[in-house]
């Protein structure tokens, strides 16, 4: 029992992790030109929520676990999404989600009036895709063509692909996601530093 929780956190770490080295990158490439920190912070914080999104199919997901009686919730959502692994980890799911997350933060909007929508929900989908990127490099792959049984994975060959939540991904991919991470803020901080000196309140 341990080892099967300890193993889901340290996924969950690499999955935060990736998400936000991917928020990085989006960042460089698509330079928002005004930002205001209400919608970083919130851009952040679904930016994270994105990257866990897809495990919500498993009662014992991160984000079933900090909700009281979220086990039960989430055995019910697990049946309603087909089990782990299957709709939230395919690109019909991905649509469903980044329609679901769009309804709700056009509802929200009027109580966030400062917060760019538009930027949170690019947030939100770019975890999201982080973590479908992510599994494929696991030995089980994703179903990302649902209902076509077929799950796809990197490389194809299953036996070059990661056991989730052993010693390679912890002392592997964890630590390079880390330094990418690490590297890239070192490269780019002069354009990092400038977007945060334009960050109005």
């Amino acid at each position: 029992m341990c080892s099967q929780v300890y193993s889901i956190r340290m996924t969950a770490r690499t999955h935060d992790l990736a998400a936000v080295a991917a928020l990085a990158v989006a960042v460089l490439v698509y330079s928002p030109e005004s930002l205001t920190l209400s919608t970083v912070l919130v851009g952040l914080l679904a930016n994270q929520l994105g990257g866990i999104t897809p495990d919500i199919d498993q009662p014992t997901a991160p984000f079933w676990r900090n909700l009281p009686e979220g086990h039960y919730a989430g055995k019910i959502f697990g049946k309603l999404l087909g089990g782990h692994r299957f709709i939230s980890h395919s690109i019909i799911g991905f649509a469903l989600f980044a329609w679901l997350c769009n309804l709700l933060l056009h509802f929200l909007h009027p109580i966030m009036p400062h917060v760019d929508i538009q930027l949170v929900w690019y947030a939100f989908l770019i975890g999201f895709a982080s973590h479908l990127v992510m599994d494929s490099f696991t030995k089980e792959g994703v179903p990302l063509l649902l209902p076509i049984p077929i799950k796809i994975g990197v490389p194809p060959l299953k036996k070059f692909r990661i056991t989730t939540g052993k010693a390679v991904e912890a002392l592997v991919v964890f630590p390079l996601l880390l330094i990418f991470i690490v590297w890239l803020f070192a490269n780019h901080y002069d354009t990092y530093v400038s977007m945060l000196r334009h960050v109005s309140h």
